[in-house]
């Protein structure tokens, strides 16, 4: 038995970086409780839908990404009732996520002073856009443009272009994760919880890695370069080969670079001082990037491809996402139950994986968690229900 089948997680969170911190303690088996707002009818992504999914379907493709695995409460929390049940609820978990603007916690009696006074094992995780000191809400777009990744994504001609996956949210479900684990590894030898704040702007700034280093220890502002790296060249870059299709190189070493000449049967390039060490080669992109175009344009994209992973050439096919997903390293990863697809976002050979219901309805478990875990009455659950404490 995974010691994580013990652990209790209560899901105060909504959209992205709270529920898909949640969804890796499902992924281990955890049970995992996610609070929703009736007022709301849940989580606002489950309204966030494609124009080809139902209408009258509340489980969207989008809310689907980060709720497997997962029991769904419906309850009202600005009732007194329903803030009490919470509470108690919170008195038997091992961790609370929550996501709520700075303050509101607090109005609703859920913040981490309240809920580790009653409980002082509980682990109080909660994410926030700028801090805790900082009512602005967070919303990923708005980080993306404001860490600075909006800016280095696009052409050097084109203008700033935002992610095209919300990588703020799970930059900072990353950090938060790591940051449980850490409390609970602390708590095994303590037996005590403890608070835990990430931001999604401190967590987009410290994933900036080289670009915040190129700044930091060279002086150098990065600027936008397409899918170019300021660093290593041809790493990033990409090539149309005869048939259209496109290869992606990550040339990381000198001697790939040599290999990779072999292969386009020009292997005087790699004896060039233009191109011979990886510093010259960053200095001269402008001229190297011309030629590789041209000799990719002699080669099928397959065969080529072949060859170049032969000759231990980091490259790869530029998929579109059917492709990507049918390739065999994903099959692992894919779910499937009661006629939903979905994707594992814990990808980690060596750990057992768990199964995982589908997402749920929500307040599809809202009666079975507080007769389970509360031991309240059909009649006190009716009660509840007539004066819309839950749903």
């Amino acid at each position: 038995m995974s010691i994580f089948q013990r652990l209790r997680v209560l899901e105060l969170a909504s959209v992205l970086a709270g529920p898909a911190t949640g969804v890796f303690f499902a992924e281990l088996g955890a049970t995992v409780i996610k609070v929703e707002n009736p007022r709301t009818a849940g989580d606002v992504t489950r309204s966030w839908k494609l124009t080809s999914e139902a209408p009258d379907h509340d489980v969207s493709a989008y809310f689907s990404s980060v709720n497997w695995g997962k029991q769904s409460l419906a309850i009202d929390l600005q009732q007194p009732q329903g803030g009490e049940l919470v509470r108690r609820l919170a008195d038997q978990c091992d961790v609370v996520i929550a996501n709520y603007k700075p303050g509101d916690a607090e109005k609703l009696g859920v913040d981490a002073q309240t809920l580790r006074t009653r409980n002082p094992r509980l682990i109080y995780a909660h994410l926030t856009g700028y801090g805790a000191h900082d009512a602005r809400a967070g919303y990923d777009a708005v980080i993306q443009a404001e860490s600075g990744f909006i800016f280095l994504n696009g052409e050097p001609d084109g203008p700033p272009l935002k992610l095209p996956v919300a990588l703020m949210d799970l930059l900072a479900a990353h950090q938060m994760k790591e940051a449980i684990l850490v409390a609970l590894l602390e708590r095994s030898i303590t037996g005590e919880g403890a608070t835990l704040q990430v931001s999604l702007l401190q967590s987009a700034l410290a994933s900036l890695a080289n670009q915040a280093t190129n700044w930091l220890v060279a002086g150098q502002a990065p600027v936008p370069m397409g899918s170019e790296h300021p660093n290593i060249v041809p790493y990033g870059s990409m090539y149309p080969c005869a048939d259209g299709a496109v290869i992606l190189l990550a040339v990381g070493n000198d001697k790939q670079f040599a290999r990779l000449c072999q292969a386009l049967e020009v292997p005087e390039l790699a004896k060039d001082a233009r191109f011979v060490t990886n510093p010259a080669r960053v200095l001269h992109r402008q001229v190297l990037h011309p030629i590789l175009l041209e000799r990719f344009q002699h080669y099928q994209r397959d065969p080529l491809l072949a060859q170049l992973q032969q000759l231990g050439v980091p490259a790869g096919a530029v998929h579109n996402i059917p492709e990507a997903l049918a390739q065999p390293e994903a099959q692992a990863l894919l779910l499937s139950a009661d006629g939903l697809k979905g994707l594992r976002t814990f990808a980690c050979e060596g750990v057992p994986a768990q199964s995982l219901t589908p997402p749920p309805a929500c307040g599809a478990h809202t009666v079975q968690i507080l007769q389970d875990w509360l031991q309240l009455t059909d009649r006190e659950i009716r009660q509840l229900q007539h004066s819309q404490v839950i749903a």
